[in-house]
């Protein structure tokens, strides 16, 4: 192997005491192929062995945790306990091939998709409609603002996610702050215009956090990681800028997480307000946390060098690989082999089985134009 690429195959400890293999993480993407229980589904069992084998650890798609959370069809559930079953095939199918497993928890708040969830009624911090999209799904209506109990209810909901995940056999949790959905809604300056003790923008997320290390404490039976997902920019106006992220990082550094994640689709963008300058929002937001937590970058990572990159340049200690390791569930290995010539960088229709995509997943990738590079073989 090029020694050009070792930093990404050193191994990683982080502070709970879970070791990884190499710096490579496999990022949470969206299957929308749970079956219509919302349980794993075969396919998506094979889908993610399939891409266990070399990579360090696994971020699951997103899980809902709250019957009025759920954001995608096909998407799975955390929210009982009927759903363990099929979520310790899924910690033990990553496990197989020896990555770490870790399965990120999510609430659509008002970002829900009306037609998924009871009643149609989405919630949030408060009734603000979103302005923008997010993701697959246009969701125009106004949630209704939580009551200080229910909010109280959904941090509880995270916190049993969380220990349906150690009953599964995961190694850790991360808590989906990014994209627009419920732990940003209170985060932002946009859609969180609450008068209770959740007026304090970040007082959702702590309480989040504590509530969530305390299951852990008390149910973990080994090292179990603990990570948080955020956007660091938002569209809407008022809205998070580079400011606002600058904050919400020293407070997620004094609530001692394992990691924190950046929600980016690519890591060299530039920051479009509350901070001027030429660096990357990665280079930023690395300088600003200056190793005191483990930072994992993301963003349009498709070649070795890309994510050499993002170590060296970017300063992230760990890489997370989206788009790339689905189009080639083996790119890392033939990394390690000295193959980077034969990794596969696009699709063509007939690639589905080879590349071990579940079919809702496939027949979106087909659709939606511009999200993967898929190539016609038809003349």
């Amino acid at each position: 192997m090029n020694k050009n690429y070792d930093p990404l195959f050193q191994p990683f400890k982080f502070k709970s005491g879970v070791e990884l293999r190499n710096r490579l993480i496999m990022a949470p993407m969206t299957t929308f192929s749970a079956d219509d229980n919302d349980y794993v589904s075969d396919e998506e069992l094979a889908y993610y062995r399939s891409r266990s084998n070399e990579i360090g650890m696994i971020v699951t798609a997103c899980a809902y945790v709250s019957k009025s959370g759920k954001g995608f069809y096909g998407q799975m559930a955390i929210d009982h306990d009927e759903a363990i079953e099929g979520l310790t095939e899924l910690a033990d199918s990553i496990h197989a091939g020896g990555a770490k497993g870790v399965v990120q928890l999510y609430h659509g708040g008002r970002l829900a998709v009306p037609e998924l969830i009871e009643d149609g009624e989405t919630v949030s911090a408060s009734a603000v409609a979103p302005l923008s999209d997010r993701g697959f799904y246009s969701i125009k209506q106004t949630p209704r603002e939580l009551t200080t109990e229910e909010v109280y209810q959904i941090i509880d909901d995270f916190a049993e996610g969380t220990r349906r995940a150690i009953e599964a056999g995961f190694d850790g949790v991360e808590l989906h702050g990014a994209s627009g959905y419920i732990i940003q809604q209170f985060v932002s300056p946009h859609s969180n215009l609450r008068t209770d003790e959740f007026q304090n923008r970040h007082t959702f997320s702590q309480k989040l956090i504590d509530a969530v290390k305390a299951v852990i404490k008390k149910h973990a039976t080994k090292p179990f990681v603990l990570g948080y997902r955020f956007s660091p920019e938002e569209p809407e106006t008022p809205g998070i800028t580079m400011t606002e992220t600058f904050a919400l990082i020293d407070t997620l550094i004094e609530a001692e997480l394992d990691y924190i994640h950046i929600a980016t689709t690519n890591a060299w963008a530039k920051p479009r307000r509350g901070v001027i300058s030429e660096k990357s929002r990665t280079e930023l937001i690395a300088e600003h946390i200056d190793g005191r937590v483990p930072l994992i970058g993301v963003g349009n990572i498709h070649t070795l060098e890309d994510a050499v990159q993002v170590m060296e340049t970017g300063k992230a200690d760990l890489v997370a690989l989206g788009r790339a390791i689905i189009v080639d569930p083996d790119w890392i290995k033939k990394v390690q082999l000295g193959q980077v010539e034969s990794i596969r960088h696009y699709l063509t229709e007939n690639d589905q089985q080879e590349a071990v995509i579940p079919s809702p997943l496939w027949k979106l990738i087909l659709e939606v134009e511009g999200w993967f590079p898929v190539k016609s073989t038809q003349h």
